[in-house]
This record gives structure tokens, sequence and C-alpha cells, in this order.
């Protein structure tokens, strides 16, 4: 597997890797299937996130490490979760957060990232852009939270991620990874518009589950 770290071609003057390459193809795929509100969308993740430590691990970039590792435990939660609703009725129900459920998310995502940080900045040898990594590791979790849980809010958390994400991996060499999460932007602002279009169908009740379509 000594390959996956080599040099693809280079862009931008930048070389980049082909697992950065094939990491950030699987997870584009993973994310159009999300839109689709597609079982197979948790799968691809959780594969995404393991092709991509590979293209991380030679970068000291821990964030960006943290951050697939967080897709891959999230992926496995999701992915169980999805397929345990598919077996139940194979419908789909997706909906927005409550305001309680939205303070509480935002909350912990805040007082996570501020832990994390103090922890980088505590420790220099785990990360050189301490804010930087604990934001995107942090929230990160609370994306992928979100989306198994079905709440629309999944969509403005991945935004909010790749705001810092994309220069950040432009900054630490991964040219592709950068140029990948721009075009991230577009299918949120799709799967974005999905979602929302369907909370229209979705019975009004704090306790509705996203349900996977059957793989």
């Amino acid at each position: 597997m000594n390959w996956l770290s080599g040099v693809a071609f280079t862009a931008f003057g930048e070389p980049v890797k082909w697992a950065d390459m094939f990491g950030n193809l699987l997870g584009l795929s993973a994310l159009a299937l999300g839109w689709r509100r597609s079982v197979w969308s948790w799968p691809l993740q959780l594969l995404s996130g393991a092709v991509l430590i590979a293209a991380y691990f030679s970068g000291h970039v821990p964030g960006l490490i943290g951050k697939q590792l967080i897709v891959i435990a999230a992926a496995g939660w999701g992915w169980a979760r999805w397929r345990r609703g598919s077996r139940d009725s194979g419908e789909i129900a997706v909906r927005f957060a409550t305001w309680t459920e939205r303070a509480v998310l935002a909350g912990a995502t805040a007082l996570g990232t501020v832990g994390l940080a103090w922890l980088f900045l505590a420790n220099p040898t785990l990360s050189w852009n301490p804010w930087g990594d604990a934001y995107i590791f942090v929230g990160t979790l609370a994306a992928m939270y979100a989306q198994g849980r079905g709440w629309v809010e999944f969509w403005f958390a991945w935004i909010a991620v790749d705001v810092v994400g994309v220069p950040l991996a432009f900054d630490s060499g991964y040219a592709f990874s950068g140029l990948t999460y721009s075009i991230y932007f577009v299918l949120v602002l799709l799967g974005l518009r999905g979602w929302w279009l369907r909370t229209r169908d979705a019975r009004p009740t704090t306790d509705t589950v996203l349900q996977g379509v059957s793989a």
C-alpha cells in the first residue's frame, strides 16, 4: 500500500498524493449519497476516512487525521442507525432540530473546541495549528452526529467546518483536499435544499428518527 503515499500529479504547484485523491473522491460520493438519503453514504464515508488517514499520516496534521478517525467512528454508528431504520419501515424522516437540541449541540461543540485547543496548546507537538485543528476535529463530530440524527442542521455544520478546512488543507500542502472541499460546498447546498424540502413531509415531533433507505 506504499503507492498510496506516492504523488499522482501536481496541482497549483502542490503534489497530490494518490491517497489524498482517492479518499476525497470517496468522500464526495458519500456526501452525494447522503443528499439522496442512501444508507451507502456511511460505508463510503468510513472507507474515505481510512484512505485519507493514509494521506495525512506523513504530513503532521493531527487535526485532519483526528477528523477522519471521527468520520470512521461516526460512520459505523450512523450506518448501524440507518440500517436499523431501513429494517423498521424503509422510510426516510428528516427534520430540523429543536432549539434545545441546537443549543446543546452548539454548546457541546464550543466547549469541545476550547478543551481540545487547550490540549493542543499545552502539547505543541500535537498540532501546529491548535485552534484550527480543534475546530475541525470537534466540528466534524458535531456534523456527523447531526447527520445520524437526521437533523437538517447537519448541512450547516459541514459548511462551518469547510470554512476552516479548505484554507487549512491548502496551507498543509493538500491541494486536492482543498479543491474537493470547495466542491463539497456545492453538494452541501444541494443537500441542504433537498433535506429542507423533505421536512415538509416529516411529522412534527421531536422523536422523529432518520431512517435510511434499504441497502
